[in-house]
């Protein structure tokens, strides 16, 4: 009988670790709103990795580089940085109750600039394959600064985003968008392939 009460209490045990693992690394969200078409429509669900992005803050503020984003002096990210291209979870910065999903366009020390509703980086243009939907608006110059991030909607006709209220700061991201797996014929692994060369806001309420 004790053999059998120690297997149960075991059992619970690691349920819990698991489950507890399980809602400190992914989380579930659906997409509301269509400043991420195509690449995220209404009603979708998806599976965001909060753990990609876990980091230290070892004091100071660093020169960021995407390839080598570990020696950042500022922070270091043991799996992996906000990097251009990434499709992302975060909380609005005016209301952080508030979830936002949108795409890196600018990391930290990058200057993005919009001509005729064409994308510069640094000065390079980008080929964005993901947006359908361009606009032919102009921004000025924005130069992001340490610890933030520029993001924009692939829908550019209807995304509220840092053309509008900013960078998003570094804490306010949840994480990265890994799958969306529903609707069933519409699943996706999102992959470190980002499609960018050289997000009405994509709001995102957690279920």
């Amino acid at each position: 009988m004790r053999a059998l009460i120690r297997e149960i209490i075991e059992t619970i045990i690691l349920s819990l670790l698991l489950f507890l693992g399980v809602q400190f690394t992914v989380q579930t969200y659906q997409v509301e709103g269509a400043s991420m078409r195509p690449t995220l429509a209404q009603g979708q669900y998806l599976l965001v990795n909060k753990l990609v992005y876990r980091h230290f803050n070892v004091g100071g503020v660093g020169e960021y580089t995407t390839e080598l984003a570990y020696a950042q002096p500022a922070n270091i990210f043991p799996f992996d940085a906000p990097n251009l291209g990434d499709v992302v979870v975060f909380n609005f910065p005016h209301d952080p109750t508030r979830d936002f999903v949108k795409r890196i366009i600018g990391v930290p020390g990058d200057t993005v600039e919009i001509r005729d509703g064409q994308t510069f980086v640094n000065g390079v243009q980008l080929h964005e394959s993901y947006v359908t939907r361009p606009d032919d608006d102009d921004m000025d110059a924005f130069t992001v600064k340490p610890n933030e991030f520029f993001v924009l909607g692939d829908n550019r006709l209807q995304s509220n985003d840092s053309r509008d209220w900013g960078a998003v700061p570094l804490e306010y991201i949840v994480g990265r968008a890994w799958v969306r797996y529903w609707p069933p014929d519409e699943i996706r692994i999102f992959s470190d392939d980002s499609g960018a060369t050289g997000s009405a806001a994509a709001h995102a309420a957690p279920r």
